[in-house]
């Protein structure tokens, strides 16, 4: 088989993430647009159209991963699957695409079955982490991304996992469902300080971490193509305002030094979250030594802090893959999973072997 081109895909329920790896495997581009899956597949049609305008060189050949088989457009996640599958099918006829089935490997497309539906449903994580454990070995990756977190113990060049699907990570707090972008404020907080006084926070969608994040002023514009919670505009006073609906309160502009230390309080609060999940997978991890954290993901800027509260090494996913100039505004570590099953399916299907 010929060197080829080649693009990752990574089908979210809110967005679609492309990475494309040229035929000598240097990574050119990285790509995120906006799906709300929720609502059709259509939308699913228009991001990928999208991304294959934006891409500059023809590909040769895809793989893909997905997440958007939970969303509730499906019957449940089989069905998911089975429409995402053929979506793409639909959309990259004509090229070979293969289908990341977790620890059964690379599938190609059209030999996808129902049994092989469990084990990819929502497998980018293993992704992500099998890469990072191919290039480190050792430590603890933690991918924090618009709307939840993943944290594996890495060992010997394995992922060492406790649970595979959804539900199991869940359990094991591999999978937190929380990240800083489409989190509602209310499903990380119930209760915050204000004033010097603690108070209960309103549980109604007035805001969301992509608020708390602009107000403390973290948040990358580029990583944010969700819709307000209120339709309005992504500004730091609109963010306020959002925020201080919270507890009840009219904004005014002189009170923005109160809701910058609202939000602070907020972004502990998931911070220790984070945190203590991070401490029981260490735990459970048995790692000698004093292992990194490697940090992925949009939100990959509080794992970094997490390294430090835990006096452990970071490591950033971008610095596992040589140098490359990327156009878009994004970077490796923003689409660790699609960069990762585009490099995984060079290794697994010799698509960097001459025939």
């Amino acid at each position: 088989m010929n060197l080829v081109n080649r693009v990752g895909w990574d089908i979210g329920g809110a967005h679609v993430k492309a990475a494309f790896i040229n035929a000598q495997g240097k990574l050119l581009s990285v790509y995120q647009q906006p799906c709300p899956l929720w609502k059709g597949l259509e939308y699913l049609q228009q991001a990928v159209s999208i991304i294959l305008t934006d891409i500059s060189e023809p590909a040769d050949c895809h793989a893909i991963t997905m997440t958007g088989e939970l969303v509730d457009l499906f019957v449940d996640r089989d069905d998911g699957v089975k429409q995402i599958t053929a979506t793409m099918q639909a959309l990259l006829v004509g090229q070979r695409c293969y289908i990341y089935a977790g620890l059964a490997g690379f599938i190609p497309a059209a030999q996808v079955k129902a049994s092989h539906y469990s084990a990819i449903a929502s497998a980018n994580w293993l992704a992500s982490a099998g890469f990072a454990a191919q290039k480190i070995g050792n430590g603890l990756f933690v991918d924090i991304g618009s709307t939840t977190t993943d944290i594996l113990v890495l060992k010997d060049g394995q992922v060492k996992a406790q649970g595979y699907s959804d539900y199991q990570r869940l359990i094991s707090q591999e999978l937190v469902y929380t990240g800083i972008v489409r989190t509602a404020v209310m499903a990380v907080a119930q209760t915050a300080h204000d004033q010097g006084q603690g108070i209960g926070i309103m549980a109604e969608y007035f805001a969301t971490m992509a608020d708390v994040y602009r107000v403390t002023g973290e948040l990358d514009e580029a990583h944010d193509q969700t819709e307000t919670a209120d339709g309005n505009e992504k500004t730091l006073i609109a963010s306020a305002r959002r925020l201080s609906r919270l507890l009840g309160s009219d904004f005014v502009v002189e009170d923005l030094p109160r809701w910058k230390a609202f939000a602070e309080n907020i972004r502990e609060q998931q911070l220790q979250k984070i945190l203590q999940a991070c401490l029981c997978r260490l735990q459970a991890g048995e790692l000698e030594k004093q292992p990194p954290l490697i940090g992925a993901g949009v939100g990959r800027f509080l794992v970094k802090e997490l390294a430090q509260r835990l006096d452990r090494p970071y490591v950033d996913f971008t610095d596992l893959l040589p140098s490359a100039l990327i156009q878009t505004g994004l970077n490796a570590a923003d689409c660790a999973p699609a960069v990762a099953v585009a490099c995984l399916l060079k290794v697994s299907c010799g698509l960097d072997k001459t025939s």
